[in-house]
């Protein structure tokens, strides 16, 4: 197909490729990537809110290269699992379920290409669980030059450590091994609380919950908080009753939320009030159900969204200091702010990489300004030396990258050896790597 104009899924980045692909086969993608006389760039589902997947060259689609190629258990439960590159997330939880496996931690969002979700460093939340990058035990990789070659921490380990979070500045990815879990449930528990009180007893209630995160209500000291408790797959579930998950997850989240922001938009000094409200109608909810289902939820608001990770010892300050400034600078806004955590992890370009980490995700509605807020958050979290989600928006450059990360070089100099003509460029790579 030629002649089209891609928008991601919230709006806000829209590139005009000269041609869309969706190769059947990875030999008829060798053979797109071989005859490109300008770049090549993968596209999945479309999340990231920055440009990392935009391109005016050849735009592929990988949605025809999916599903479960192999199954290699182990003796403890748990199997390595090998899938095709577009495979999208909900479709590949589900399978493993019903093959008695998991996937260890996911983020909230499970319409990604399990490619695109590594690509960009994806994560969910728990202080003993890395992001869906730290579960890959090896990756096929097309080249710019035709090559197919598969990497690990045995066979390629440069290429493996740098491709794990490769950002499409390496090739295509083809293949994904993943090791996978036994499969489990969830027991979550969902409950309102203080700013005040959560924070007062972060450090003791992340290290003793599996996964945890709250939500702050700016102009407020309240939260939601949310305790995801990992139980045996056998365990009786207990999911949310259809009308119940309807209300809450579907007409007050998305529906209602919806009406909210617009209405707010035009009368933005009523943010205050109206998210005191939100918070004070906000009701415990407990329920069992398996592990994907918990993990992942709806967004059909539309948004902007910036995410940076930081020292997890300097979450309680990060947040204080955005308090600070929401009050001081008089800016308003009705999306809650997002709090995770993740262990620490080996990958060159993970935003985890070396340290355990607390990531802050700050959200505008999409018919609001964004760039204000978000620069304040950016600089707050920049002084802790927070890195910035790398499918999130952010201001950095390669420049600040050389100086958050101790292997960039080695990453940079991986993708000099793989894609040295810059087969796989776009005008993000070219901010962020040069």
């Amino acid at each position: 197909m030629t002649g089209l104009t891609w928008h991601n899924w919230a709006g806000n980045q829209t590139s005009n490729p000269i041609e869309r692909v969706v190769p059947q086969s990875v030999d008829e993608l060798k053979a797109i990537v071989l005859r490109a006389e300008g770049t090549v760039k993968c596209v999945g589902a479309g999340h990231s809110f920055t440009s990392i997947a935009a391109t005016d060259g050849i735009q592929v689609s990988l949605d025809d290269l999916r599903g479960i190629e192999s199954v290699e258990p182990a003796a403890d439960g748990s199997a390595v699992v090998t899938v095709l590159a577009g495979t999208r997330l909900r479709e590949l939880t589900a399978r493993l379920w019903d093959l008695g496996l998991a996937m260890a931690n996911l983020g909230d969002i499970d319409e990604q290409s399990i490619a695109g979700a590594i690509s960009t460093g994806t994560h969910g939340t728990g202080a003993r669980f890395g992001g869906i990058a730290t579960q890959v035990s090896a990756l096929e990789i097309l080249t710019a030059d035709g090559r197919v070659v598969t990497c690990s921490r045995d066979v390629e380990p440069d290429m493996f450590d740098a491709a794990r979070v490769g950002l499409g500045a390496l090739g295509i990815i083809t293949r994904v091994s993943l090791r996978c879990a036994p499969a489990f449930a969830l027991h979550a528990l969902e409950a309102p609380d203080t700013l005040t009180s959560t924070l007062s007893t972060l450090t003791e209630t992340v290290a003793s919950v599996d996964h945890f995160e709250f939500y702050w209500f700016p102009h407020t000291d309240r939260v939601l908080t949310k305790s995801n408790t990992r139980l045996p797959a056998d365990s009786p579930l207990v999911p949310l009753g259809r009308v119940r998950a309807y209300v809450d997850d579907e007409l007050l989240s998305n529906t209602v939320f919806e009406l909210v922001n617009r209405a707010v938009t035009r009368f933005p000094g009523a943010i205050p009030r109206v998210n005191g409200f939100s918070a004070r109608a906000l009701s415990a909810r407990e329920f069992t159900d398996r592990s994907y289902r918990v993990f992942a939820s709806s967004r059909t608001v539309r948004f902007r969204e910036m995410e940076y990770a930081v020292p997890a010892e300097s979450i309680t300050y990060v947040l204080r200091e955005l308090e600070r400034w929401l009050s001081s600078s008089g800016f308003t806004v009705a999306f809650p702010v997002e709090v995770r955590f993740a262990a620490a992890d080996d990958i060159w370009l993970s935003t985890a990489h070396g340290r355990a980490s607390a990531y802050l995700a700050v959200h505008q509605y999409h018919r609001r300004d964004h760039r204000e807020y978000f620069d304040a958050v950016e600089a707050i979290a920049r002084s802790v030396g927070g890195r910035p989600h790398w499918g999130k928006l952010h201001s950095s450059t390669a420049e600040d990258f050389a100086d958050m990360y101790e292997h960039f070089s080695d990453f940079c100099a991986v993708r000099d050896k793989l894609d040295p003509e810059r087969r796989f460029e776009n005008d993000y790579l070219r901010v962020c790597l040069e």
